[in-house]
């Protein structure tokens, strides 16, 4: 495994707060890694920096195997770069097919001559039916997107991530909101995305956490407070101080 992500001595202030706190974090590929800690730890700013959205105010966040460094590109610049996000609330096409969602999403080119080319809208055909399969929508691909059930509308919005093939895939609280049925499927789901690329996991709820059965990062005061598997970090006594005994 090779580090594809590199986030050494970063550290953020919003009006007086300091939201992330000299933080060191490094993600493999292939990797499935889960990242936990109260409210306020820290979680979401960590993604927010890695995706652009917020600049740091030092610290280095460094990209794949030529140390490209993510300060300073655009998040539209990231995206292309093979970061994707899927944040809590899931965002969706509710008025078009599950079909026609995955087909918006397809990594593929966009010129008026790929339009003409019918190989690649076949191989697109293909490659749908394929995301279809991995997120279990298989049977659901006419269903219009709005009708699904909140767990399957969360399926198919990581299907979309995945059919612009990130390398690295960044999930806000997946579980939020899930039957148990839902939740059992989308722990699937991840580790079978984490096979090939690397995946990020945001969660609360740690039976999620425990299938996904990855390494876990717990943050606490914007730094890492934790690292290593579930059973290890729940029985560190500063994590069971700030995060378990509450």
């Amino acid at each position: 495994m090779t580090t594809l992500l590199e986030v050494s001595g970063v550290s953020v202030t919003f009006d007086g707060f300091r939201a992330i706190n000299n933080l060191s974090i490094q993600v493999a590929e292939p990797e499935l890694r889960a990242v936990i800690g109260p409210n306020g730890a820290g979680k979401t700013t960590f993604m927010d920096i890695v995706t652009g959205k917020t600049r740091p105010d030092e610290g280095r966040v460094v990209w794949g195997e030529k140390n490209i460094s993510l300060l300073g590109m655009s998040e539209s610049a990231i995206a292309r770069a093979g970061i994707g996000r899927k944040f809590q609330k899931p965002t969706v096409f509710e008025d078009q097919t599950v079909r026609e969602n995955l087909r918006l999403a397809l990594k593929n080119k966009r010129g008026p001559l790929d339009v003409l080319l019918f190989r690649r809208s076949a191989e697109g055909a293909a490659r749908i039916e394929e995301l279809a399969r991995e997120i279990g929508l298989a049977d659901d691909l006419p269903r219009r997107a709005g009708d699904l059930s909140h767990g399957q509308k969360q399926w198919l919005e990581i299907g979309m991530l995945l059919a612009q093939d990130p390398r690295l895939l960044l999930v806000d609280e997946p579980a939020a909101g899930m039957t148990p049925a839902e939740r059992e499927h989308t722990t699937d789901i991840l580790k079978r995305a984490a096979q090939t690329r690397a995946v990020v996991v945001i969660e609360h709820d740690m039976e999620f956490v425990r299938r996904l059965g990855c390494k876990v990062t717990v943050l606490h005061e914007g730094s890492v407070l934790a690292e290593g598997s579930l059973d290890h970090v729940t029985q560190n006594k500063e994590v069971i101080d700030v995060y378990l005994g509450r």
